[in-house]
């Protein structure tokens, strides 16, 4: 390309590069320039999911994603982080993150039953069929993420540290042990907000390992009776 070809073509490329303004894109059009709504593709990931504002939030995150997305109850991390901070172990929560019972001393507060328990994950696709929250383990990274939904081939995670991700069954497995947090309560609300097919919302789809941002700070599980039966 010659000179003049890439003056002309760069200035071609200046008055079609979509100009971004609050939340909309503005485009020429005939008769005048258009304005289109956009999202980002990060929006789109955290459509559905509360983003953790802290290193050791992901528990208090992933309680306001249950919540909020599953059980018609708005709330905020920060909301959902004081109340948990002042009920826990602060210096416990500083160095490990919140634990599954600081979760359901919270819910407990209000108006919620929850409870930890084990079970294989067609046990919670065929059976529990509710959004549960649950302790990942990846290369020694322990996190607090939410199953909204189980299809035959993968599993929906709200992730409140990387927004919406789908896993096959396979690589779940890997990095969950069988412990889930799961609201008793409320069943019916819970059961109509779980997804069971693949109409998934915007996600991303690489390896966990690719993109996995170590925060500091591992997550203390407390001690759930394995024998417990739904």
């Amino acid at each position: 390309m010659g000179r003049r070809e890439g003056m002309i073509a760069g200035l071609l490329f200046g008055l079609l590069l979509p100009q971004v303004q609050a939340g909309s894109v503005t485009v020429p059009g005939i008769g005048g320039n258009l304005s289109v709504p956009v999202e980002s593709y990060r929006e789109k990931t955290f459509s559905e999911v509360i983003r953790q504002q802290y290193d050791f939030s992901c528990g208090s995150a992933a309680v306001a994603s249950l919540l909020s997305y599953h059980y018609a109850h708005p709330v905020s991390e920060q909301e959902v982080f004081r109340t948990m901070f002042a009920l826990a172990d602060e210096d416990k929560v500083r160095s490990e993150g919140f634990s599954m019972l600081d979760m359901k001393r919270y819910l407990q507060m209000e108006g919620y039953q929850a409870d930890g328990f084990r079970m294989p994950l067609a046990g919670l696709k065929e059976q529990v069929r509710l959004p549960v929250i649950v302790l990942i383990n990846i290369r020694g990274f322990r996190h607090f993420v939410v199953i909204k939904g189980i299809s035959d081939q993968e599993v929906l995670v709200g992730d409140p540290a990387r927004g919406l991700k789908a896993y096959s069954h396979r690589e779940f497995e890997e990095y969950w042990d069988g412990t889930a947090f799961v609201i008793r309560s409320h069943l019916q609300q819970g059961r109509a907000s779980f997804l069971g097919d693949d109409d998934w919302p915007a996600m991303a789809r690489a390896p966990v390992h690719k993109a996995l941002r170590e925060l500091p700070g591992a997550h203390s599980l407390p001690y759930w009776p394995s024998s417990r039966e739904w």
